[in-house]
């Protein structure tokens, strides 16, 4: 019984042991709110890549495990047209077939999301994240509850290698956002017009040079008309098959003491979306590429003021904003160009809880002047409360300027002389909503 009672002991004693080694160990399934939502916010900073580049050098990350997160985004809002039926405000898309007549007032899950980043070791780890999006996955004839917008899709997935403690290089491999200027906003919910306009989410493979002040990373693209703004023509086809479109970005960021520094920098891609004939539709195969340029400034003062712009135009016209038709003939087809400027100021009134006040002007200048689709300009006054740096509550006023749906955008769906397009339609409204990260 003696000898029985000290095995037990014994058994007992290894078991507490393992235990504690398992317990102050690296965890291999972890949660981590704070990182998750850096890496899955969708609309203040886009280069995913280099944020997890950043986390690693500074927290270390280097255990093999996997990090999950999930992310959920709920809005109310209420919006005013003085056209039926034509809403500028391109966060949340009103159409017929889902809102007739010049208001909207809804409360709905605008997206959802789970992220995991797994890591290897040191220098090789992944991300990958999943969204689901009603209010702007698109599908035919389908409403915000039919099952063709009520999909699961893989919005972002790759391979990244690279550790900036050792090497200032890094690669990625896989569906990212693609290095093409600085679109990230000051906004708590709304992407800025220059986002809609000229912001690349691609399949493709970028090499880069990463150190504190400095970073260039050049990307090879696989173009064709089924990926955001990264169009270029693939055997007269729309099937993105090929490797055939380019994008480098280069920035430098100038430190003025230990207060504020500025970032400065540029890009170039091949081939954007302005490449269609008209009548325009989407994801057609276009005949000639159309390469654009990019160039933007941060500046910043320690974490309380944030001052940003960039600016961003087609090298060539997009020939599908000429309609031939009288008397829409008259408007020259012309080149496309997008700018965004704001500001926003960080601030705590006690406790742990961040607050943001902040304002954007966007716009969308895709036709000659004085056409139906000359401009969409945008107006974005918020304000937000950052929770344990992984929740912000938000509330924004908007108001837009011009309706411009890049569909049909000089006619075409119509009776021969008319557009969509409507540069005296304005609306406005506000949005109230909560984005939760574990």
């Amino acid at each position: 019984m003696k000898k029985l009672l000290i095995v037990g002991i014994l058994i007992a004693k290894i078991g507490f042991s393992q235990t504690e080694v398992v317990e102050s160990g690296p965890s291999l399934i972890d949660l981590n709110p704070r990182l998750s939502y850096l890496m899955t916010e969708p609309n203040q900073t886009f280069r995913k890549e280099i944020v997890l580049l950043e986390e690693r050098q500074k927290e270390g990350l280097n255990h093999q495990g996997l990090i999950l997160g999930t992310q959920l985004i709920a809005i109310g809002d209420y919006q005013k047209s003085n056209r039926n039926s034509k809403f500028g405000y391109l966060m949340r898309h009103p159409t017929s077939a889902n809102q007739i007549g010049p208001e909207v007032t809804e409360a709905v899950i605008h997206s959802w999301k789970l992220s995991a980043i797994g890591t290897v070791n040191k220098w090789l780890a992944s991300f990958v994240e999943i969204l689901y999006d009603p209010q702007q996955n698109f599908g035919a004839n389908a409403t915000i509850t039919g099952i063709n917008r009520n999909q699961l899709t893989l919005r972002q997935g790759y391979v990244l290698l690279g550790d900036l403690n050792a090497s200032p290089l890094y690669f990625s491999m896989g569906k990212m956002n693609a290095p093409f200027g600085q679109q990230g906003s000051v906004n708590p919910f709304t992407n800025s017009t220059m986002w809609h306009a000229f912001a690349p989410l691609t399949y493709g493979a970028q090499l880069g040079v990463k150190t504190k002040n400095f970073n260039a990373v050049i990307m090879a693209v696989q173009g064709g008309a089924q990926f955001r703004s990264a169009n270029t023509p693939v055997a007269g086809t729309n099937v993105p098959s090929r490797i055939n479109n380019g994008i480098a970005d280069i920035n430098y960021t100038v430190n003025f003491g230990e207060k504020s520094k500025l970032k400065i920098g540029g890009s170039y891609i091949l081939g954007c979306a302005y490449c269609l004939e008209f009548p325009v539709q989407h994801f057609n195969p276009c005949t000639e590429e159309n390469p654009a340029y990019t160039v933007y400034a941060k500046y910043l003062v320690k974490d309380r003021l944030q001052i940003q712009g960039s600016w961003a135009k087609t090298v060539n016209e997009w020939s599908g904003t000429h309609n031939p038709t009288p008397p829409l003939d008259v408007f020259a087809a012309a080149k496309v160009s997008a700018m965004e400027a704001g500001a926003k100021y960080n601030f705590k009134l006690g406790g742990e809880i961040t607050y943001s006040a902040s304002f954007e002007f966007s716009n969308f200048i895709a036709g000659a002047p004085g056409s139906p689709w000359e401009f969409q300009n945008q107006y974005i006054l918020g304000f937000s409360a950052l929770i344990k740096q992984s929740a912000r509550l938000f509330i924004e006023g908007f108001r837009t300027e011009g309706f411009v749906p890049l569909n049909f955008i000089s006619g075409g769906n119509l009776p021969p002389g008319q557009t969509i397009s409507d540069r005296g339609a304005k609306s406005h409204g506000v949005i109230v909503g909560a984005m939760l990260t574990f």
